[in-house]
């Protein structure tokens, strides 16, 4: 009887992660600029400089399960190179949590972003300052709002707007 509760608070433990409630990691990137090198008149020399990036979207975070507020912003670099950027996310952490664009309008509830999501990869910290690659070729048309997404319970910890 021992072992099998054991090993029932172990898989809970495991599957809930309550743990990651307390536990808090903040990330802060940098805004990527893709560098490009000024020739000098000078041939010996060369100086390179930060070309600053375009922003296509800009949204503020609303909770749905959980407490978040930031910003997300769709920007894209002078290389075409087009990113997610979390600005001052401040969210719960928890476990399998990533970070998604949906096609659902950033008014649906909490668990209406379960299809037709892209996937950017798992959150890297629940403060902070963020960038996701959105891989190449994506039809931004298609996408009106970024999601912190729990995919272990399939649920949104918050949303922004992205059109």
């Amino acid at each position: 009887m021992a072992a099998i509760l054991v090993g029932g608070l172990g898989f809970g433990v495991y599957w809930f992660a309550p743990q990651a409630l307390f536990i808090s990691t903040t990330v802060n990137e940098a805004t990527p600029t893709v560098a490009s090198v000024t020739q000098s008149l000078t041939p010996t020399t060369s100086t390179p400089t930060g070309t600053a990036p375009v922003t296509l979207a800009r949204g503020s975070f609303r909770s749905l399960e959980h407490q978040t507020s930031g910003t997300a912003i769709l920007l894209r670099l002078s290389d075409g190179t087009v990113i997610l950027r979390l600005e001052n996310l401040d969210t719960s952490n928890g476990p399998d949590v990533h970070v998604t664009l949906s096609p659902m309008v950033s008014t649906s509830g909490d668990r209406d972003y379960n299809n037709g999501y892209l996937d950017l990869g798992s959150l890297k910290g629940n403060k902070g300052n963020q960038n996701y690659d959105v891989p190449a070729g994506t039809d931004l048309t298609h996408f009106r709002s970024a999601v912190i997404w729990c995919k272990r319970f399939t649920v949104g910890f918050g949303v922004a707007p992205i059109t």
